[in-house]
């Protein structure tokens, strides 16, 4: 390392991560973190093993390459793998990793400020934060969000905007298994995501022919670079950026993209009433109505949001086997939640993402859970979803939406080791009934210890190793607060406040 004069450029290419490479000794156990050690067997002993359907108390895990390859009791195990990194696994339990399937990572710049008003935000600033990033600043904001990512138990992360090209190193460097949706349109004349000024004065969309060549040539350039890298962990998803600005010849194009290159696809799908309100007008039919007529669902997309469907919508999503991304905490910040369960009971199979802000997916299966179970109208309120539920929508539902069911989202031999390693010995775990359950109602990310991609440690022990996470998070905090400084000095920022009873 060469002290403190790293640039920024430097900085979030990792040229400052080199201590991670070195060989860590924790707790007696000598874990050496470069991708160059693949064929390096770990096992965690004496430990829970958790899955959606079962868990199974003091056992051992062993992790061969990137794979799991047994799961048993600890004395059998060691014997197996007798030159294996012991993990000591006594009060721990290892959870299947994450999978978030609908992040805007370059929106942590926004947190703090876009929770609070509403979709699309209704706050007129004078200036757009956004626009007074520089440089490679958007990247270093991709690099927070990913930190944020590996350090909240993603071990699988969707990024879905345009122009991914310039921050895929970046994300590729970071070990985070990582689906670059990149993000496209056709519409000449619609800004979306559309909002009630929008609609006011909006006029027939006007498809340009140029802008959809030139969009499927990105994605395109995109997959060709980066499509199966990393050893498989970066894949290349096309994605239409909304449907109120995809036209026909759009929509025909993202799919056919898709079964050619064996991938899913993904779409922003009815987050606001003027949306609704804009396909109808334009278009004589609702977006899930436009999507089917032009034949754009089916069981390789995964909708996000799906926050206004209306029962004919739920129907042709569910007949269709459309997968839906369901932003729980993002949504409940916009004061609203999708009609989970009757999705659900439609047949829509349900995976989960953060949206914007944050990319914190521990917390959305908290949010997830809960604002289900009062959108639900059980006759036994508060016993459905169970939060076994909710880490199957996180996990398998997740490896769905990204086309890697067979690899993902569960830990059984032949899988890829995604794991996270919990801290079970916390006071508000203890005790517990249930581990799931216990963890999904009342555990923190802090309570997340370890995390492993693809059988390599890129979190232990609380530390970070892929990046270097002290100058990061420091320079993250110097772009914000002079582009909040910037914004805040450029005009008001006025919040909406409750009038405070006298």
């Amino acid at each position: 390392m060469r002290g403190s004069t790293l640039s920024r450029r430097e900085l979030i290419a990792g040229a400052g991560a080199g201590a991670a490479a070195l060989l860590l000794e924790q707790g007696g156990v000598q874990a050496q973190t470069r991708r160059t050690t693949s064929s390096t067997t770990v096992v965690f002993s004496h430990t829970t093993v958790v899955t959606v359907d079962a868990v199974q108390d003091d056992v051992a895990l062993a992790v061969q390459g990137d794979r799991i390859a047994a799961i048993g009791p600890t004395d059998q195990i060691l014997r197996s793998y007798p030159r294996a990194d012991v993990y000591d696994g006594r009060g721990k339990a290892l959870f299947p990793g994450l999978i978030n399937c609908h992040a805007h990572m370059a929106a942590v710049l926004a947190r703090g400020f876009n929770e609070d008003f509403g979709f699309p935000n209704s706050a007129k600033l004078a200036v757009q934060p956004t626009s007074l990033l520089q440089g490679e600043e958007n990247t270093l904001m991709v690099t927070v969000a990913a930190l944020e990512a590996i350090r909240t138990g993603t071990t699988t992360i969707v990024e879905n905007a345009g122009g991914i090209n310039r921050s895929a190193a970046a994300l590729a460097r970071t070990g985070l298994r990582c689906v670059l949706a990149e993000s496209i349109r056709d519409s000449e004349n619609v800004a979306g995501p559309m909002s009630p000024e929008g609609l006011a004065r909006s006029e027939k969309p006007r498809f340009s022919p140029r802008l959809r060549d030139e969009g499927m040539q990105h994605i395109n350039d995109l997959f060709t670079t980066w499509h199966g890298k990393n050893q498989g962990r970066i894949s290349v998803f096309p994605a239409a950026a909304l449907a109120e600005t995809s036209s026909p010849e759009l929509l025909h194009a993202i799919r056919a993209f898709a079964e050619k290159h064996d991938l899913g696809y993904t779409i922003h799908l009815t987050q606001s009433r003027a949306e609704a309100d804009f396909m109808v007008r334009h278009h004589g039919l609702r977006p899930s109505a436009f999507l089917d007529k032009h034949d754009f669902l089916g069981p390789r997309l995964f909708a996000a949001h799906c926050r206004y469907v209306d029962d004919a919508e739920i129907a042709l999503l569910g007949k269709s086997k459309t997968i839906v991304s369901h932003q729980a905490a993002m949504a409940a910040n916009r004061g609203v939640i999708p009609p989970i369960p009757a999705l659900r009971a439609a047949g829509c199979p349900i995976a989960n993402g953060t949206d914007n802000n944050t990319n914190d997916l521990f917390e959305v299966m908290r949010v997830a859970l809960l604002t289900e179970r009062i959108r639900r109208d059980d006759a036994n309120p508060g016993t459905q979803p169970q939060p076994e539920d909710i880490l199957e929508d996180a996990t398998l539902g997740g490896a769905r939406a990204v086309n890697q069911e067979k690899l993902l989202g569960s830990l059984a031999v032949g899988r890829k080791a995604d794991l996270l390693v919990v801290d079970a010995l916390r006071p508000h775990l203890v005790p517990a009934g249930r581990i799931v359950s216990a963890v999904i109602h009342s555990g923190h990310p802090s309570d997340i210890e370890s995390v492993m991609i693809d059988g390599q440690f890129v979190m232990r022990n609380g530390k970070v190793l892929t990046m270097d996470e002290d100058r990061i998070v420091k320079e993250a905090d110097k772009v914000g607060r002079r582009i909040w400084g910037q914004v805040r000095a450029a005009g008001p920022v006025p919040v909406p406040r409750l009038s405070r009873q006298r």
